[in-house]
């Protein structure tokens, strides 16, 4: 079974049917997750509930009559969380709405307003012993009401109580009040299990110990919403690289700072050394060596002149440069980086689909287990009520899953955001997985593991034709033709083009057309086969380029050849140094060219490929894409323009689209596109997805282990209720941290 394309269709929408993204300032974990999708996933009208606690966001899929916006956010409300509607700036506008200050994406009016209040309430500068004083002074009235404990107070006096009561009104109120919701909506969450050990820790006159617990509870969320919140930045970081404004060029020919939002499409730009670039464009003025690593991953800075294309988010090294440009803030390179990513984030991973199995499933159990173990030792043998009564309460904190169900999204979206800084853009959390699992890889020749930009080495007239005109006949049929071999020809010949007419794409074999009034095409072996021209001097012709790893070219009438013309495509100098990197992990690699075998053959063996197919069609190249399924499973990668591979890049289990910055085709059809021509990407993908696999392992075995060693010492007696806190919420921070060890750059794949 194959994995889908990643630009298969959506589905259209029912009419009414919308779509609204809210961001939820408290959405910090899978409890405030569940509360959300049990309240706004039971409207009438609300057909889907995704939530990201990473974006801190909720996609809410809805009758837009049964179910206002407005109705959506008074539902959150209702339950303690404060909403803030997005939509339809989508993930950007929810970061910078759920998660602090703006983070460069533009807006207007009222819109604009409400993310710069919500951000603006998000920023606190006051010193922390100020902004937390009284949550040190609930720690502190804790840690008192247990040293009157240990000193010999009784723990029911009523000293005790109240200076336990005042820190848990103190410090944990806001866990109370989110208890009460998950109460009274019976979702099975950490605030519900909590709040139940406190009333369950009163009842049995516990009050020291639930102060300390509820204080410690309040502790770790405060510091694991700390961790999160680098997850968030990273994809901030993202964010911020275009800067909010650009020097613009005014009629009168003086420059204005414009708000990059509001910059025309075709308006020209000025960046000065040292600055980085607001907007996509192409240079018109200056030269200069741009460091594109924030959108490629270049480590080396790359020399523009006029002509070329530039990207928002990279950083001009040393002249002044003018360019044109060629669309809005939102349409940069970098902002489609930054939405295939959030978008990403946004869908479950498989490990991230199995562990919210799993937690609805174990969940339940665990607190039937308790109440079991609360009541079945004192009705059936006698046993006191209180001692069994409190080991329950201590199984209940210990049974939430958030440790589980939060590892994983945070692993993936650190994946995904270090493959993005890495130049390496990821359509989902699917492939970041599936990425350790290939075997075989499958890649084009020319623009993959070549330059992709051939030239004419020789050109061989065949009986009384000269070379000018076999040259000038295969220029003119080429001009019509974007196949880099058919440029590489027209480049090669400076004289003037005939006319043609009737002219023709045979996809894979070549070109055809009429010049003055004759019929010729330019093609390669098989079409010469195929329209029956080839003798054995162009047999012999042929060959010696091919053995050479040479493309040849064949033009001819009719009746007879004119000529061949050798075009030599040289591998990328990355090309041997990647497939030595895949052949060292154990992948296998295969070429699939659309030259002639013996021509696919001597570069393959050039660079050290293990297989090469030439001659291969575009259907050719879906087949034995599908034949390699068929043998390897979901364990196929395919290497291409992301273009004419598009079949063979859907079929594969990941599609590898090389170059792809700037190429909207590429960014759509592929499901990893590597922004930069290095083939060094396929590897380096295939590193981080084994990294993360691995620590997605580390954290669920973690997240399993630390409840287990936890449910065994409470049923041996010896575990308590604070140790309960710390197990759980210290089992969220251990796999958090951990997750976060993705975003570290290990030692690089070397790139140039």
């Amino acid at each position: 079974m194959t994995t889908p394309p990643a630009h298969s269709p959506t589905p259209p929408a029912k009419p009414g049917a919308t779509t609204t993204t809210i961001a939820v300032k408290e959405l910090d974990c899978a409890a405030e997750e569940q509360v959300l999708r049990k309240a706004v996933g039971g409207m009438a009208g609300v057909s889907s509930v995704e939530c990201n606690v990473v974006t801190r966001t909720m996609t809410v899929a809805h009758d837009a009559a049964a179910a206002s916006p407005e109705a959506i956010t008074a539902k959150v409300r209702s339950v303690g969380m404060t909403p803030t509607v997005v939509s339809p700036a989508g993930a950007a506008g929810a970061i910078a709405a759920g998660g602090g200050a703006d983070a460069g994406a533009d807006c207007g009016g009222a819109a604009c307003a409400t993310r710069d209040e919500h951000a603006a309430a998000s920023v606190d500068a006051r010193p922390w012993w100020k902004k937390h004083g009284l949550f040190i002074l609930a720690g502190l009235l804790a840690a008192g009401a247990e040293a009157m404990s240990f000193a010999g107070v009784k723990e029911t006096s009523w000293p005790v109580i109240e200076v336990s009561v005042l820190s848990i009104l103190l410090g944990g109120l806001p866990t109370l009040k989110k208890g009460w919701i998950a109460l009274k909506t019976f979702t099975l969450n950490i605030n519900f299990l909590m709040t139940v050990a406190i009333i369950g820790g009163a009842v049995i006159g516990a009050w020291p110990e639930i102060a300390l617990v509820t204080f410690l509870f309040a502790l770790a969320e405060l510091i694991e919403a700390k961790a999160l919140d680098r997850a968030r930045n990273a994809v901030k970081g993202l964010m911020a690289m275009a800067p909010d404004e650009a020097s613009v060029k005014q009629p009168d020919g003086s420059w204005k700072a414009t708000r990059a939002g509001e910059v025309a499409v075709g308006a020209v730009v000025q960046v000065k050394p040292g600055e980085r670039l607001a907007l996509d464009g192409v240079v018109v003025a200056g030269e200069s060596s741009v460091n594109q690593a924030p959108v490629t991953g270049e480590s080396v800075p790359v020399d523009k002149k006029t002509g070329d294309k530039v990207f928002a988010g990279t950083i001009n090294e040393s002249g002044v440069l003018e360019f044109k440009t060629t669309g809005g803030k939102d349409q940069t390179t970098l902002a489609k980086i930054i939405r295939t990513v959030q978008e990403a984030q946004a869908s479950r991973a498989p490990t991230q689909r199995f562990v919210d199995n799993f937690a609805k499933v174990y969940t339940p159990i665990v607190c039937v287990a308790a109440v079991l173990v609360a009541v079945v030792p004192w009705l059936a043998f006698g046993q006191p009520f209180y001692p069994w009564l409190y080991k329950a309460l201590v199984l209940l904190v210990i049974a939430c899953p958030c440790a589980l169900v939060i590892s994983t999204p945070v692993t993936v979206v650190s994946g995904l955001t270090a493959a993005a800084k890495r130049g390496i853009l990821i359509k989902g959390g699917v492939h970041l997985e599936n990425g350790r699992k290939l075997k075989v890889v499958a890649l084009d020749k020319t623009g993959t593991i070549t330059e992709g930009k051939p030239r004419v080495t020789d050109v061989q007239p065949i009986g009384d034709a000269s070379r000018d005109d076999v040259l000038r006949i295969a220029a003119s049929l080429d001009a019509l033709s974007q196949h880099p071999v058919a440029m590489a020809v027209v480049a090669s010949w400076s004289g003037k083009r005939a006319n043609v007419e009737a002219f023709k794409s045979l996809t894979g074999r070549g070109v055809e057309g009429r010049i003055d009034g004759a019929a010729f095409f330019v093609g390669n072996h098989r079409l010469a086969e195929e329209r029956k021209v080839c003798s054995l001097e162009v047999e012999a012709v042929l060959s010696h380029f091919e053995v050479q790893g040479k493309t040849a070219v064949v033009v001819a009438s009719e009746s007879k050849v004119l000529g061949v013309i050798a075009v030599a495509d040289t591998p990328r100098e990355s090309s041997v140094e990647a497939i030595k990197l895949l052949h060292d992990m154990g992948i296998k690699t295969l070429m699939l060219s659309g030259d002639n075998q013996t021509t696919a053959s001597a570069i393959a063996k050039a660079v050290g490929i293990d297989e090469a197919r030439g001659g291969m069609l575009p259907e050719d190249k879906l087949a034995e894409i599908e034949r390699l399924v068929t043998k390897h499973g979901d364990a196929v990668g395919m290497v291409g323009d992301g273009v004419n591979d598009a079949p063979a890049l859907a079929k594969s289990t990941i599609g590898f689209a090389m170059g792809a910055a700037g190429t909207d085709t590429a960014l759509e059809t592929a499901d990893v596109a590597l922004m930069q021509d290095d083939l060094r990407g396929v590897p380096e993908f295939v590193r981080l997805s084994r990294r993360t696999g691995s620590i997605l392992t580390q954290n669920i075995a973690l997240a399993i282990g630390i409840k287990v060693v936890f449910f065994a010492l409470t049923l041996g007696g010896l575990g308590t209720m604070w140790m309960a806190v710390i197990a759980d919420v210290g089992a969220s921070l251990l796999v958090v941290g951990n997750g976060l060890r993705v975003l570290r750059r290990s030692a690089p794949i070397s790139k140039g």
